[in-house]
């Protein structure tokens, strides 16, 4: 199955509004019973090592500024996808994230029937408050489409 990057098919202006950061991927798998969270799931259960590596870095270096490591928090079990908390919740739409001091994220996993099949798209946006997030987010984005090209192919496995 192929990633492909889309033009995003959402209204910013609900799920982050001034966001300055949107982009989108979007994977066709055979599995015509998939929901959202279904998908989000397959695509959190697992970050390549390499991301984990680059995860566990970013913490180290972000912590001094006091910003969060985790999108964990306060939030119950079963409110969360990966390390990201539910921010909303649909059978064709999940939306997760975080605000911080840098920057607010939310990702947005969308589940379409597409003929005999299904199309998932994730769709990531970003708004920065500072030059912290500016910066924060200009060293992350080769990192960023790798891995979202990554956890969408986990969907389709």
């Amino acid at each position: 199955m192929t990633v492909r990057e889309v033009a995003p098919a959402i209204d910013p202006s609900t799920l982050l509004a001034g966001a300055q950061f949107i982009d989108a991927f979007r994977i066709e798998v055979n599995d015509r019973s998939l929901n959202a969270r279904q998908a989000a799931e397959r695509m959190m259960a697992r970050q390549p090592r390499w991301a984990d590596a680059l995860l566990a870095l970013r913490n180290i270096l972000m912590s001094p500024f006091g910003l969060k490591t985790s999108g964990a928090g306060s939030a119950a079990p079963g409110q969360m996808i990966g390390i990201f908390p539910i921010v909303s919740e649909g059978p064709d739409r999940l939306v997760a994230g975080f605000n911080d001091k840098h920057l607010d994220f939310r990702v947005v996993v969308d589940v379409a029937t597409s003929g005999a099949a299904k199309e998932v798209t994730a769709t990531t946006l970003v708004l920065t408050h500072n030059w912290l997030g500016r910066t924060y987010l200009a060293v992350i984005m080769p990192f960023h489409r790798l891995i979202v090209r990554s956890l969408l192919r986990q969907v389709a496995a």
